[in-house]
């Protein structure tokens, strides 16, 4: 028998039932809770940048730079080649592409320009955007934002840095800031002797005279180590302060700054996070001596608003995703979309999404709202803290759930969903980890008695409006006058207030569809311990049509 020899113009077999990639489309236009969570809460006049932004980030174009930043990974450039110290990350050229998206958008400066659409609802709007198509960006792009709140409290440093900030021009050539058409700023706080707990710092300042000081010391983690400036804490003789060290001296010479190497992250790979030792550096203080903890915790309150948005910018992508591909896909003869199993599933997913994007737009306009309101500022700074913690612990199984949904098509590098799932743990440890965040909300609640008056004033309207509702409101008042063992339940009364603001938010500001199946699920035990568990009769083509305008 002769062997069988496949003639050179076979074909392959048809390829079917395969949903193309999604690009080409707009990310806000296509996001109802957002949409309707902007005309609430920030400027009427931002609107159309949104949509622009929107239409930018999901093109191809970005979509596939977006990609590339993250697999064409920075590089640490030690010395030059004769031997000299550089101390410098090289990029591709797909991040600088993404910065300078970021920047000219706004992220890094909107909240603080005198404009008819500058507010803090205006930056997270802008962030959770870029969030969707490249996280690692977003790490400086933040840091710069929030470094205005800690530069206030040096008010010759701001005067010569905010203009730089409010250019809104991504700049990524390694010079004296003062040669360059805009800045980013970084932050090294962490040593590795002690992570969150900074007063255990070791690096020692020096007074050189005037504001100007000598710093000696380790930075176990410090992101984006090619930014222009960063902000660090020191020991003086007076107590651990806040200083501003410049990459550049004004005598234009590379301060001693060196990188000794680049983190090998779970995710965020496309931002360089590097450890790096200041071999007397030169700084300025920043705020008052012995107080640095007071003074860049202003800049730690900002970026904790976006790492509350960043998981729900990768769950709405990773919805998005898998609504996508449950409208392109059939399965035993009918779509996806179509079956009542995974229509249960997205639309439990759905109303997720939508509880963390009313939250996190609420919050943001406390931000606006506190620079006029000390009790604003107090229960911003309260809820800011419940959404980081809350949002990020709901989002990398959530991500895993939009990946199953896919399949085996999920799993693989081809689609986002990997690069998402690798993301969705680092927003929780930055800034302060669980453990963290629950202690400095007890403080908050104990030390500050007036935060307890203002969370529950906020819930107030919603009161008598959803039966589950008001028993958690209830109980969590109940749980709040209990403070036997507090610190070892503190993960739970987080939890439960979380739960009460985003139910709270939702009957007022959502459809009953949304909100009805929240109470009823997260508050009433009617649900599972997997997404897709959700009672019968509930509205689901509704839930999903409002998820995804696509």
């Amino acid at each position: 028998m002769k062997p069988y020899r496949p003639k050179s113009n076979l074909s392959t077999h048809e390829v079917i039932n395969q949903p193309e990639r999604l690009s080409s489309y707009n990310l806000f236009s296509t996001d109802q809770p957002v949409i309707v969570a902007l005309k609430r809460d920030g400027p009427k006049t931002a609107k159309q940048r949104m949509i622009n932004f929107g239409a930018l980030l999901g093109s191809d174009d970005i979509i596939e730079q977006g990609r590339i930043a993250n697999t064409q990974l920075p590089e640490l450039k030690t010395f030059d080649p004769t031997g000299n110290r550089l101390d410098e990350v090289e990029y591709h050229p797909s991040y600088h592409r993404m910065m300078q998206v970021g920047t000219e958008a706004g992220i890094s400066s909107i909240a603080w320009q005198n404009t008819d659409d500058s507010s803090h609802v205006s930056h997270a709007v802008l962030e959770y955007l870029q969030y969707q198509v490249e996280g690692g960006t977003c790490c400086p792009l933040t840091m710069t934002y929030a470094s205005v709140a800690a530069l206030s409290h040096q008010p010759d440093l701001s005067d010569i840095w905010l203009p730089r900030i409010l250019k809104a021009q991504y700049d990524p050539r390694s010079l004296p800031a003062e040669q360059k058409n805009g800045v980013t700023i970084g932050m090294a706080m962490t040593e590795k002797q002690g992570g969150s707990d900074v007063r255990s710092n070791m690096t020692i300042a020096n007074h050189l005279g005037g504001n100007d000081y000598d710093l000696v010391g380790h930075k176990w983690f410090c992101s984006a180590p090619m930014c222009d400036a960063f902000l660090t804490l020191a020991n003086t003789n007076v107590g651990l302060s806040c200083f501003l060290v410049p990459r550049w001296t004004e005598d234009g010479e590379r301060n001693n700054i060196h990188l000794l190497r680049l983190k090998d992250k779970l995710g965020n790979k496309s931002n360089a996070s590097g450890e790096i030792e200041y071999h007397h550096a030169l700084a300025q203080m920043v705020g008052e001596e012995g107080r640095g903890v007071a003074t860049i915790i202003d800049m730690v309150h900002h970026t904790r608003l976006d790492c509350c948005l960043a998981p729900i910018a990768l769950m709405r992508q990773a919805l998005v995703q898998a609504i996508h591909h449950a409208h392109h896909r059939s399965a035993f003869q009918k779509k996806l979309i179509d079956q009542p199993i995974m229509q249960a599933v997205l639309s439990d997913m759905a109303i997720e999404v939508e509880a963390g994007v009313v939250t996190f737009m609420h919050i943001a306009r406390k931000f606006d709202d506190s620079a006029q309101d000390p009790d604003v500022n107090i229960y911003a700074r309260l809820t800011v803290a419940l959404a980081k913690y809350w949002h990020n612990k709901r989002c990398p199984n959530f991500i895993y759930e939009a990946m199953e949904c896919l399949g085996g098509a999920g799993y693989v590098e081809e689609s986002i969903l990997p690069r998402l799932y690798r993301e969705a743990p680092v927003n929780s440890i930055w800034e302060g980890a669980g453990n963290v965040i629950c202690l400095d909300i007890l403080r908050t609640l104990y030390k500050e008695p007036r935060a307890i008056e203002q969370f529950f004033a906020e819930l107030a309207p919603a009161l008598g409006t959803n039966k589950y509702l008001d028993q958690a409101m209830n109980d969590l008042k109940v749980r709040l006058g209990n403070k036997d063992n507090v610190e070892a339940e503190a993960r739970r009364l987080v939890e439960h207030m979380a739960l009460c603001l985003q139910g709270a938010l939702l009957v007022q500001y959502a459809p009953h569809s949304i909100s009805d199946l929240f109470c009823a699920t997260r508050l009433g035990g009617e649900w599972g311990y997997a997404y897709g568990t959700i009672p019968p009769g509930h509205p689901v083509k509704d839930i999903l049509d409002r998820a995804w305008a696509g």
